[in-house]
């Protein structure tokens, strides 16, 4: 059985959400938690929070044994950027991109195969 959380439009750029996201996947839970807590990166926040609402709805949807549960799937898609202007020299402009990210985890109780 499966269980998943999407967190959407979150102010952290995908790259940096990966290089966080990539320390956890396929871990057990409690040991991502683990690794979240010290992992210094502005992501970690955001990903922490996916991570235990994945959590949260496998226990209460599906009944899920909190011990056995683990991270199957875990990924960052790019969400929309938000655009701002800074000033330059002689009158000019230039674009600032905010990105943002679309942070899914999905959790399971066994190994499948």
């Amino acid at each position: 059985m499966e269980a998943r959380a999407i967190a959407k439009f979150i102010r952290v750029s995908p790259r940096k959400a990966r290089m966080v996201v990539d320390l956890i996947r396929g871990k057990k839970l409690e040991e991502a938690l683990a690794i979240l807590r010290y992992t210094p990166n502005k992501a970690t926040d955001a990903v922490t929070k996916v991570v235990k609402s994945a959590a949260a709805n496998a226990e209460h949807n599906y009944e899920m044994d909190r011990d056995e549960i683990f991270i199957s799937a875990i990924y960052v898609d790019q969400g929309p950027s938000l655009k701002r202007v800074m000033p330059r020299a002689m009158g000019r402009a230039d674009i600032i991109k905010r990105k943002t990210s679309h942070i899914t985890v999905v959790v399971s109780d066994k190994k499948e195969g």
